[in-house]
């Protein structure tokens, strides 16, 4: 009787708790908001003051309409959530728009079109059940379903822009890339199964070596047939962001260290093997390692991407006011370098900040999310993929890295890697309302 009087007392409390807590968080995200919009209208309108065209201005009132429908969206649907992702996401997204329409405005309206549908997307994973159930309970049938996209792009693929790997399916001019939905499939499965076998992982392998192999076997196998048909295809840049996703989830998952030294072991030999074996790859080592040998050939687009850097210095040559147009693929694969030209050191550290700070607030929800394993090495598997591709192209962009032909995510021209990414975004609101 007492503690049923005790609950019924706790239980106003508890609400009014929960409600300030979603009152403060839906006011901080809303004060950051503001600042992207401010930051996005400013820039579209100094645009359109250098092209003489509102064509800048229409583009960011879109944005802003996709920003407010997704905050009040939120705010009923999901009120407690982490008040940092929605704003830094949609800041990166709409700086991308921008800049695609400043450097190829023929891509800006598809991508506009894929923002609206990205966050039509977003706000649909937030409806969805948020026990995550769905995800986990048949992740043999998610996973089976992308490996089943991903060969037929084998047999039916195209490439948009005529030449090139044939890495797209598509019909009557939309085109949707495969890998991208596998990318989340993959992290879902992981996270799914490690959950589920996290205690055999902790035994000690030499007591128990036989359990271990007869669990690591599905595991290896399906990541296997991933990393195969992505070699067969030379998509080269996604395989090495499935291998460092699963070597660093099963590192989470164990805590040994002997996993994660014996993946860059692999890493490495691998590459050795590719670099002699795969005509790509020895190519952009060897560009990585010296670009000035042929700077007017196959090192040309690394070499203007450095230019580029150059030429934005500290402060940047103003938006409008560069040629990184010179850099060829500059609204896919180098937007960060038409970043760095126009907007210089400073703005290409924005974005750098922007991304580490997505990455550490998806990281800090796996360690508030411990009690829910699968949902601590979900959050954990998409912070990894994003500040992983993110870190692999604006390594190889800066030459910092061998390239790898990833896109960046949310600023880079991509329907498909855009709205991957949103969903991504989703399950990580969906996870932080939750902890």
């Amino acid at each position: 009787m007492k503690m049923a009087l005790l609950h019924a007392e706790q239980t106003p409390t508890l609400r009014k708790h929960q409600r300030e807590a979603a009152w403060q968080a839906q006011r901080r995200e809303r004060l950051l908001l503001s600042a992207a919009s401010a930051f996005i209208l400013c820039a579209a309108l100094s645009l359109s003051l250098m092209r003489e065209n509102a064509v800048a201005v229409w583009y960011a009132v879109l944005w802003l309409s996709c920003a407010i429908g997704a905050h009040l969206a939120l705010n009923r649907w999901l009120p407690c959530r982490d008040p940092f992702l929605l704003p830094l996401v949609l800041l990166l997204t709409g700086w991308g728009i921008l800049q695609i329409e400043r450097v190829a405005p023929n891509f800006a309206a598809r991508q506009s079109t894929w923002l609206v549908l990205a966050c039509l997307a977003l706000i649909g994973v937030t409806r969805l059940p948020t026990n995550l159930r769905w995800l986990s309970r048949y992740r043999y049938l998610w996973l089976v379903t992308g490996l089943t996209l991903l060969l037929l792009t084998i047999f039916f693929g195209s490439n948009p822009s005529g030449g090139g790997p044939r890495l797209w399916l598509g019909a009557f001019d939309l085109y949707f890339q495969p890998s991208e939905l596998l990318k989340l499939l993959l992290v879902a499965f992981f996270a799914s199964y490690l959950a589920d076998h996290r205690a055999l992982l902790e035994l000690p392998v030499r007591s128990r070596l036989s359990a271990v192999l007869r669990f690591l076997a599905p595991l290896l196998l399906m990541w296997g047939a991933c990393m195969a048909i992505l070699l067969w295809q030379r998509d080269l840049g996604t395989a090495m962001l499935f291998f460092i996703t699963f070597v660093t989830l099963l590192y989470l998952a164990t805590g040994k260290l002997a996993y994660a030294l014996g993946g860059v072991i692999l890493l490495l030999a691998a590459g050795a093997v590719a670099y002699y074996a795969v005509d790509l790859v020895r190519l952009r080592v060897d560009i990585w390692l010296d670009p000035w040998r042929d700077p007017q050939g196959s090192a040309f687009q690394i070499v203007r991407s450095l230019t580029a850097f150059a030429a934005g210095g500290v402060f940047g040559q103003g938006i409008g006011q560069g040629s990184p147009s010179y850099v060829p693929v500059v609204h896919s694969d180098f937007i960060f370098a038409a970043i760095g030209e126009e907007w210089g050191m400073i703005g290409a550290l924005a974005v750098i900040a922007s991304f580490a700070i997505i990455g550490l607030r998806g990281l800090r929800l796996a360690i508030q999310a411990q009690n829910r394993v699968f949902r601590a090495y979900l959050a954990a598997g998409l912070s990894v993929v994003l500040i992983a591709q993110s870190l692999l192209i604006m390594g190889g962009v800066l030459k910092v890295i061998p390239l790898t032909g990833v896109t960046l995510p949310f600023m880079s021209y991509g329907g498909s890697s855009l709205l991957i990414s949103f969903i991504m975004i989703g399950l990580l609101l969906v996870i932080s309302a939750d902890v």
